[in-house]
């Protein structure tokens, strides 16, 4: 355990500095380009925009390196035509900014757009020395096709793995919480610490919902936009779905959470235990996110909790039965994420009924996978 902590934290740093290594690579080749093919005697706009495109997480590099290159291309032509028209001075450099902000809003841009177009006619003025040209127009469209070689075919994120990702930390997070949640309220009112820890890890499982909600909808782009990953278009398709259900799962957690903590003390033996079996049905979703069999495993438990929650005397009490209200929401939406049947699920939970079944997950096509995937299927083809 003491050892694991450290290579958890080399493993992240080297996460978050793997990106950073991009940028700068992608940096230096567009100022390479610019300098020795171009023939540009200063070409300082092709890395800052190879940069800027790189400044944004996976999954969102791509679209955002156009519109910010798109922003900054808007910048230096109203920042040259300024030139032209009106030569240097502290006038050009307020009207071509001013300018450069209005056209960039006019085309819709958001708000680092329209500061990336500002930025491009500030610089193409300020150093131009009076001077117009084409070169820095040129440089920005050298460091956005840089950014984007780099984006969406050198480096471009796994759409499968990045849904992955997020989900496993989102399940297990959940997870942790239940089981913080089932020991708070077995120790009552005398733990009082915990219960702000709880609240805090409730806040840090919202984050990392909403990280599985933004990879999502990313995976989806990076299929359709990626020139090595089209081939999972359909798979993204479903891992966007996939993340949407985890949300719903995530809310339910979390208000079974916050309805447990303001229960009465009778029957919270009984309650931490059912807690506890979502806990682990849970976890069994994280490890086995691409296992059919993990998925299994976790409906079985959840079906479990759920039959005993719609026992006719399990929940007497009006708090618990608000308790018991939570669980089967957290059944439903487990067996739901599982690709349970709708009607299956909604009768496992109402009635404590059926035999639901899971189905197999998305398909993780890996480029070095796919000859012997492809080679299983057609061994087993009719």
């Amino acid at each position: 355990m003491a050892r694991s902590q450290p290579v958890a934290v080399v493993r992240r740093w080297l996460a978050e500095t793997w990106p950073l290594a991009q940028a700068a690579a992608a940096a230096t080749v567009a100022w390479v380009i610019a300098l020795r093919l171009a023939g540009h005697a200063d070409p300082f706009f092709a890395p800052i925009a190879a940069v800027v495109a790189l400044n944004f997480a996976q999954g969102e590099r791509g679209r955002s390196a156009v519109r910010l290159v798109l922003g900054t291309c808007v910048g230096i032509v109203v920042g040259e035509l300024t030139l032209v028209l009106l030569a240097g001075g502290w006038g050009s450099l307020a009207l071509a900014t001013f300018v450069a902000l209005v056209v960039a809003q006019a085309l819709g841009a958001n708000r680092l757009m329209r500061v990336q177009a500002a930025a491009g006619a500030i610089l193409a003025v300020a150093v131009a020395d009076g001077e117009a040209g084409t070169a820095r127009l040129t440089d920005a469209l050298i460091g956005a096709g840089v950014a984007l070689v780099f984006t969406q075919v050198l480096f471009s994120p796994e759409p499968v793995a990045l849904v992955r990702r997020a989900e496993t930390a989102a399940l297990g997070g959940m997870a942790d919480i239940l089981r913080m949640a089932a020991e708070t309220v077995e120790h009552g009112t005398q733990a009082e610490a915990q219960r702000e820890g709880l609240t805090r890890r409730m806040h840090g499982a919202r984050e990392q919902l909403d990280e599985v909600g933004r990879a999502g909808p990313a995976s989806a782009r990076i299929a359709s936009h990626s020139l090595i990953w089209r081939h999972e278009r359909p798979t993204a398709a479903r891992m966007n779905e996939e993340a949407g259900r985890i949300e719903l799962l995530g809310v339910s957690c979390l208000m079974l959470i916050r309805t447990l903590v303001s229960t009465d003390p009778p029957r919270h033996s009984r309650l931490a235990h059912e807690v506890r079996e979502l806990a682990d049905a849970l976890t069994d979703l994280a490890t086995g996110l691409g296992d059919l069999h993990g998925r299994q495993r976790a409906v079985d438990r959840a079906f479990a909790v759920a039959r005993r929650a719609a026992g006719e005397h399990a929940w007497p009490q009006m708090t618990l039965e608000a308790v018991a209200a939570s669980v089967r929401f957290v059944c439903f939406d487990i067996m739901m994420f599982a690709g349970v049947a709708p009607q299956d699920a909604k009768a496992a939970v109402e009635q404590g009924a059926g035999e639901p079944r899971a189905t197999a997950p998305p398909r993780d096509l890996h480029l070095l996978s796919l000859p012997r995937r492809l080679l299983d299927e057609h061994r087993h083809r009719p």
